[in-house]
């Protein structure tokens, strides 16, 4: 099994705005793939999203397709850094593991 956590750090509160119309088509991209477990938090410029996929096929198939692929495209102009990190797990980690294992991940800045 694969998780992949991602935060993404905004430039400012208002693109959080931008930020959820892109989540709620990525939310609706999301159900119906096959991915097996998702989970999400934020707050005013830091958000955080979680999912546990089958394996690796499945993830990159999701990430590079539709809602998720336009909001890739997107993401430059609402977010000033994004990490990610993609791990072999079973399960979806606590929130304090899954912030401190992204503190060592791969920062795209923009």
């Amino acid at each position: 099994m694969k998780v992949t956590i991602t935060s993404i750090e905004l430039k400012g509160p208002l693109k959080f705005f931008a930020l959820s119309a892109e989540a709620l088509q990525i939310l609706k991209q999301l159900k119906a793939s096959h991915c097996k477990a998702f989970k999400k938090r934020g707050i005013w410029t830091m958000h955080y999203t979680m999912t546990l996929w089958n394996d690796e096929s499945e993830l990159k198939t999701f990430a590079k397709s539709g809602a998720h692929l336009e909001a890739m495209h997107k993401s430059k102009s609402i977010a000033k850094e994004i990490r990610t990190i993609t791990l072999d797990m079973d399960s979806l980690p606590d929130w304090n593991t899954a912030k401190q294992l992204l503190k060592d991940a791969n920062v795209l800045r923009f």
